[in-house]
């Protein structure tokens, strides 16, 4: 699939932050009409509190769907957003677009981390998260014990912390957890 915007900036930590995931098929003939009602819909829901980013990705073609993502900070916000009239306001005026929802997936926290772009399966089982998450952050346990740590030690306990779990996030973020998935990916979803 082709993406035309995706605003993201990271991938959220279990910080309660909330993902929407939308599938919808589009009847051929008909693609211009619903990327215009797409757009319209999203940036409504961007101006929305609480609402952090979108994207949209194209139909990789034939009776492929269209994706729509929202993310939010948090559940309250995502709900406020699907119970809003502002978004039933873009559901009453999309007919004669002949596009219908064929999947949707809310993702959160550690799910995210595992939710492969465009799909619409369900996230592993949380025993499988919690064994990939611990597969990811041991080794940066081990390492920042080793050669962090005790560069910090002159620093007062809640500066020192912060330092660790700032550089700690940032490996399971950037480096840990998208490597760990990817090992693992035919066990998290076989």
């Amino acid at each position: 699939m082709t993406a035309v915007s995706l605003e993201h900036a990271t991938v959220p930590a279990d910080a309660g932050e909330v993902t929407l995931l939308i599938a919808r098929r589009v009847e051929p003939g008909h693609e211009a009409a619903f990327e215009r009602w797409a757009k319209g819909i999203l940036d409504s829901a961007a101006a929305f509190p609480g609402h952090l980013g979108y994207g949209l990705f194209r139909s990789s073609g034939g009776d492929a769907p269209w994706f729509l993502v929202h993310r939010f900070r948090d559940a309250e916000a995502c709900r406020a957003w699907q119970e809003s009239p502002e978004r039933a306001a873009w559901f009453a005026d999309c007919r004669g677009h002949h596009h219908t929802e064929v999947a949707r997936r809310e993702l959160s926290g550690m799910e995210t981390w595992f939710a492969k772009p465009g799909s619409t399966r369900p996230a592993p089982p949380r025993w499988k998260m919690a064994i990939s998450a611990t597969l990811a952050i041991y080794p940066i346990s081990v390492l920042g014990s080793l050669f962090l740590v005790p560069h910090l030690a002159a620093l007062p306990l809640l500066l020192s912390s912060a330092v660790v779990a700032g550089v700690f996030n940032v490996l399971m973020t950037y480096v840990a957890m998208p490597a760990v998935s990817r090992l693992l990916r035919a066990w998290l979803t076989p």
